[in-house]
């Protein structure tokens, strides 16, 4: 495993600058295939204001349990605000037998179902798994190729119950029970009826009086639909269904007559009692309060404005760091990334079967293969990007339409594309570290995290200007040398082509532009950093009011 030498050189010098008061600085074990001298540098953290107890309630949790963007944020967002000094847990189900959790010797019962608290200490986090019977599946977290599970709402209305009980039950480390006075970030819809609850069960028989309840939304498209006759299994009161009622989102009708009409939605009742809503990135907090990303719930969002942000994710900068990369057979940073991007790229053209040309650009393509992501669109703009004399290379799971899209992209492009279908941690890695540029058609994307590891790794994004992706990718100004990337309103081919045209001239024509970007979108700060800090301050805000509801 290679390690271009400015890295080196750059880890040598800070390790001096960070010595202890003997004048000797602390040298780590070197392993090629794994770190470099820089990666094992001590990061300063600073610690928060206030400290607060943080109890994140998800359904799925990154490396334990994982279908998207969700599993990434709930796997990180809290170990940056532990680093902070806040004490943190995260309950999640455990779906299934996992290594690391064992259990906490508390078992709490909830309407007669004996559930099962499992632990694991980590990183500073207290990660809580919710162990029961109807967790464990052999297909999805959610649904298996019959569909989804019929049994949804009982699994997470269980899961916002034992999240709930969790504070006041379980004992954890030396510092015992949470207690009371506690933030709960209610994360998506499973996790929608935790303000609920907070609301009607509790705060009316005076617990959790100084609690608050935030409500995170990671995609809106996804409301937790149930029929009307389902309220009474919930355990609310009579009162409280107004709260739950809503239209059946025409988005998710398949045909039934009870479709047309009301529906218990989960997802509007978190939105409506939360004390504060926050989502995944400002553009998307301003898109979900009109008609092009409400989902139909833009007007109660819209009503609820005052209080609803967006905080852009961070992303792991230990996993997602080109200097440290396990995966790249060279690892490089600012100071070396055209030596090591062209040692990457040498790599993967030679892994994959491509003919080895440093000179020929490499766009590449990874994400779910589905409408959201905009995989048609690639394949509708493949032979204009073929006739540009470029390298195609896309990598993802989905659809079998798409997925045959690869397929036939592959064949009719022997010399110029690859598709593998199917979903590799290495080879996405490799890919990003090789590629001049990443391609994000997606047609409405709540924040991203491919234009933020592409940015890292010295890629250049091209990207539809939606949501997150209009936050993150600033388009290149050659007047000012400002920007990070390429947009395009139109998200359609044409418009894809004509932002993948422009950054293949400027890659082309003018180097040194080029070169600017590639180093402005390395130098971002996406740490998680500085995302938890401006959590902190929703929890200020939070606890500043009185509560909602």
């Amino acid at each position: 495993m290679q390690v271009v030498k400015p890295v080196e050189k750059q880890a040598e010098k800070q390790a001096v600058s960070s010595s202890n008061g003997n004048g000797k600085a602390k040298k780590e074990k070197e392993d090629s295939s794994d770190t470099t001298a820089q990666g094992s540098l001590a990061k300063v953290i600073p610690q928060a204001k206030t400290v607060r107890n943080l109890v994140f309630v998800t359904s799925e949790v990154a490396p334990w349990s994982k279908t998207g963007g969700l599993g990434d944020v709930l796997g990180s967002l809290p170990i940056a605000l532990a680093a902070r000094g806040h004490r943190v847990m995260v309950v999640t189900p455990r779906y299934s037998d996992y290594a690391e959790p064992t259990y906490s010797g508390t078992t709490i019962n909830i309407n007669g179902n004996e559930v099962g608290m499992y632990h694991y200490a980590h990183k500073g986090v207290d990660w809580v798994f919710v162990d029961h019977p109807c967790y464990p599946r052999p297909g999805g977290i959610y649904a298996d190729e019959h569909g989804v599970y019929g049994d949804n709402q009982f699994r997470y209305q269980l899961l916002c119950l034992a999240a709930m009980e969790a504070p006041l039950q379980l004992p954890l480390g030396e510092k015992g029970l949470y207690g009371q006075d506690c933030v709960f970030i209610a994360n998506d819809w499973h996790a929608a009826l935790v303000p609920v609850y907070l609301a009607a069960k509790y705060r009316p028989y005076g617990v959790y009086t100084n609690a608050r309840s935030v409500m995170a939304i990671h995609n809106l498209r996804h409301q937790g639909v149930f029929p009307p006759g389902t309220f009474p299994s919930l355990g609310l009161p009579d009162g409280w269904y107004q709260a739950m009622e809503y239209q059946y989102p025409p988005h998710l009708r398949q045909g039934a007559y009870e479709e047309e009409g009301r529906s218990v939605n989960t997802l509007k009742a978190g939105i409506t009692v939360a004390d504060r809503l926050v989502t995944v990135s400002p553009g998307y907090a301003e898109e979900i309060r009109t008609w092009l990303g409400g989902w139909g719930m833009e007007g109660m969002i819209d009503a609820r404005g005052p209080v609803l942000n967006g905080i852009v994710n961070g992303i792991d900068d230990e996993d997602w760091n080109p200097a440290v990369d396990k995966h790249l057979p060279v690892k490089y940073d600012i100071s070396s990334f055209k030596a090591g991007k062209a040692a990457c790229k040498k790599a993967l053209q030679e892994e994959l079967g491509l003919p080895v040309n440093a000179d020929i650009p490499l766009i590449a393509f990874i994400g779910r293969l589905d409408y959201q992501k905009g995989a048609d669109i690639v394949l509708q703009a493949a032979p204009w990007m073929m006739s540009q004399g470029v390298q195609l290379v896309c990598l993802g799971t989905g659809t079998t339409d798409l997925e045959n899209g690869l397929r036939w992209l592959e064949a009719a492009y022997r010399d110029q594309a690859r598709g593998w279908v199917g979903f590799n941690v290495a080879m996405s890695h490799k890919i990003t570290a090789a590629a001049d540029i990443l391609l994000m058609p997606s047609r409405f994307e709540p924040c991203g995290l491919n234009q933020l590891y592409a940015m890292a790794y010295g890629a250049v994004p091209v990207a539809h200007a939606t949501g997150g992706l209009r936050d993150t990718v600033l388009d290149f100004n050659p007047e000012s040398q400002t920007g990070t990337g390429w947009t395009f309103s139109s998200c359609d081919a044409s418009g894809l082509m004509h932002a993948t045209g422009l950054a293949l001239a400027t890659l082309r024509d003018y180097p040194n532009d080029f070169e600017g970007i590639q180093r402005r979108g390395m130098q971002r700060d996406s740490s998680w950093n500085g995302a938890a800090e401006q959590y902190e301050q929703i929890f200020e805000w939070a606890i500043m009011d009185q509560p909602y509801a």
